[in-house]
């Protein structure tokens, strides 16, 4: 007698359905699980064997057979040791499961040794895509039920342990579904303490961080030591625009395949990630012998920071031209390849030289031209290319400090005007989509401008020895900066100001 499960697994950020099929016989007592699992599944069996047996449950002398269909699915993970527990105490007649509920339910979950459930990583990745199963109803461990239960639709079991389990598929118990509030859990996310009126002066970075966050344009800071390019950076997050609720679910969807949802149900705060210059190629972009997200994923929808640019290695910078221009990754192995979201808003800082002091205004550079120039060349022409916004933070005075009236800039100041051009935005393309994002074509539509613009921008391109890319980023910013002032065309003041922020190509390469 044979008994089908249905229960998924991960790969990338979908769940794919896998049917667990188990299979009672007479022969040599043993257990095969097959079907391209890897070491952990093929471990489950001592899990599976020994959780039964302490939770009261002799198996009965046979061979048992478990087969993960489809078999050429590569598996891991330990989330089928439940449903490979419920097949075999189906099969062995100690439930009596009817056969609607079954095939209208998943189960997913870790034993322990004593029969306790234990949390599992993608419980809202299988949640999302169990109505595309035709699902109605997900067995998992209670741990992962407030965010699978965020998901409409779809009732979730959360249990504790297999006993608790055994009685309520025996109608000997009932569980009430996990029910989640989306408002309440937003309204509860942890705000940010930090704000932009904590920073002196600085009003050029702020005002190019104001660019930045209303068009999702990367930035590029370069300035000397303790000049506030980090804490400039780390204040971003308090002007972004809010998450919408597909951007919520599919940055929570990251996080829980990588096993970093922890205690949240979901990200409704725009992640800001901040690995540091050791950190390795894998690390970044993401991989491993079964690939999993790097820190570019994990920033999916919020922000990448990146301190110290030029600490990083070359082919680690490198690594991130592809998931900036194409907002994914995609990692190639022998039996598959999969893709990790990577649409992230690109913060760096660096200082100009290797004493930090080339162009201050306060200390002298000590550098030679040559050491300079060795510096910078992990700043690739194709990686700088790709940033939408350089500009250079000088060191503030004393007076700077204490002048109270040019210190008043706070995080809602700057984010009333960025409100105001996220909406446009979204009147313009539809949709939740930045100017930073326009394709060709749009930008040809959208980026309308006045004779004396285009004038400007023709002088711009012949000097700065634009690339077709560094032209289309200018017209972005400057269509964005238009829609801060609430202007409809890109006039002279628009071109200019996101000239300005382009023009430190040329001086890195004078340097």
């Amino acid at each position: 007698m044979n008994t089908k499960i249905y229960s998924a697994t991960t790969i990338g950020v979908n769940a794919h359905l896998v049917e667990v099929e188990v299979d009672l016989s007479f022969g040599l007592i043993a257990f095969f699980i097959v079907g391209l699992p890897d070491t952990a599944i093929r471990e489950s069996k001592f899990r599976i064997i020994t959780a039964l047996k302490n939770c009261g449950v002799s198996l009965p002398e046979k061979k048992i057979v478990v087969n993960l269909a489809p078999a050429d699915l590569k598996k891991e993970g330990t989330l089928f040791d439940l449903p490979i527990a419920i097949g075999i105490l189906q099969t062995s007649k100690h439930l009596d499961i009817e056969p609607n509920f079954l095939r209208e339910t998943l189960f997913i979950g870790e034993l322990s040794l004593n029969g306790e459930i234990k949390s599992i990583k993608g419980a809202l990745a299988i949640a999302y895509d169990a109505k595309k199963f035709n699902k109605k109803r997900i067995i998992l461990p209670k741990q992962n039920a407030q965010e699978a239960a965020l998901i409409e639709d779809i009732e979730i079991i959360g249990v504790e342990n297999l006993t608790e389990l055994i009685a309520y598929l025996r109608d000997e118990l009932e569980i009430k579904p996990t029910v989640q509030s989306l408002s309440d859990l937003h309204n509860a996310a942890i705000t940010n303490c930090v704000d932009f009126s904590q920073v002196k002066g600085q009003e050029q970075a702020k005002r190019a961080l104001q660019i930045s966050a209303a068009g999702n344009h990367n930035i590029l800071f370069i300035g000397s030591p303790g000049s506030g390019k980090t804490m400039l950076a780390k204040r971003l997050p308090t002007i972004m625009p809010k998450m919408s609720f597909d951007e919520v679910i599919q940055t929570s969807k990251v996080y829980s395949i990588s096993g970093k949802l922890l205690n949240k149900s979901l990200i409704f705060e725009r992640p800001f990630r901040d690995p540091h210059h050791t950190i390795s190629q894998a690390g970044l972009i993401g991989g491993g012998s079964y690939p999993q997200p790097g820190e570019v994923s994990l920033a999916h929808h919020g922000i990448l920071f990146l301190d110290e640019l030029t600490e990083f290695k070359r082919a680690t910078l490198e690594v991130l031209r592809q998931p900036l221009e194409n907002k994914n990754v995609c990692i190639a192995r022998a039996q598959q390849s999969i893709e990790f979201p990577a649409d992230f808003l690109l913060i760096a800082a660096l200082n100009p030289c290797p004493c930090g002091y080339y162009g201050d205004k306060k200390k002298a550079c000590i550098c030679h031209s040559a050491q300079i120039s060795k510096y910078l060349e992990k700043l690739s022409g194709p990686l700088l290319d790709r940033i939408d916004i350089q500009i250079h933070i000088q060191s503030i005075d004393y007076d700077t400090i204490h002048d109270k009236k040019s210190n008043n800039v706070s995080s809602q100041d700057l984010y009333a005007s960025i409100l105001c051009a996220v909406e446009i935005q979204k009147t313009r393309f539809n949709g939740a989509k930045f100017n930073s994002a326009m394709s060709t074509d749009e930008i040809d539509k959208h980026c309308q401008l006045t004779e004396q613009a285009q004038s400007i921008i023709k002088r711009a391109f012949e000097k700065l020895n634009l690339s077709m890319r560094g032209y289309h980023k200018i017209l972005k910013v400057a269509r964005t900066i238009a829609d801060l002032n609430g202007i409809e065309n890109i006039d002279t003041a628009h071109i200019q100001e996101a000239i300005m922020y382009r023009s430190l190509d040329k001086n890195l390469e004078n340097l």
